[in-house]
């Protein structure tokens, strides 16, 4: 499927599900080469990041990445993450940001003609009908190519256009580097 010039777009990124994707293919996402991809295939209205952030820790490590989207052309949307301890005794976080993707998807379907959808999670295949049912095409980027496949088969069977973020990542991606602190003080 082609993307039309004049065709107003908006990105959704659901970060984690975003990183799981990346950093299974071994690639590094750089946001600012993603933002210029997508401007040259339409005129690009909005780009949303989402993230569940820990409260009451001193240093997160999504925290600069956050920062620099913010001033550089994202809108980010946050939510604290529930922290819980699983049968096993184990720490385990959790932030699902899909409610929040859905609300702001069908928000904004009236003044879009396409949505690119950063996820690969089953529950938003709903959404993505709900879009289509408004007249709004939908692109999901994941991945079939890592192992294990990043993405469910309903969302890629329910969206207009897949696009594998293997194909994607000579676009948008960079080299992996050694020190992650330094990758948003540009």
């Amino acid at each position: 499927m082609a993307f039309y010039k004049d065709e107003r777009l908006a990105l959704f990124i659901d970060g984690a599900n975003l990183y799981s994707a990346a950093k299974t293919l071994g690639v590094e996402i750089d946001y600012r080469k993603l933002l210029d991809e997508f401007r040259r295939k339409g005129r690009l209205l909005r780009a949303y990041y989402y993230t569940a952030l820990i409260e009451n820790e001193e240093y997160s490590p999504i925290r600069p990445l956050v920062d620099w989207l913010q001033y550089n052309g994202y809108n980010v949307v946050t939510k604290p993450a529930k922290e819980f301890t699983d049968a096993s005794g184990r720490r385990r976080v959790k932030g699902d940001m899909d409610v929040e993707i859905a609300v702001d998807v069908l928000t904004l379907c009236e003044k879009l003609d396409h949505i690119v959808l950063f996820s690969g999670d089953g529950d938003l295949t709903r959404l993505v009908r709900a879009a289509q049912d408004k007249g709004v095409r939908v692109s999901v980027v994941s991945s079939v190519k890592s192992q294990p496949p990043m993405i469910s088969d309903d969302l890629r069977r329910a969206a207009d256009n897949f696009i594998d973020l293997q194909e994607l990542s000579n676009l948008v991606g960079r080299p992996p580097r050694a020190d992650q602190d330094e990758e948003y003080d540009e």
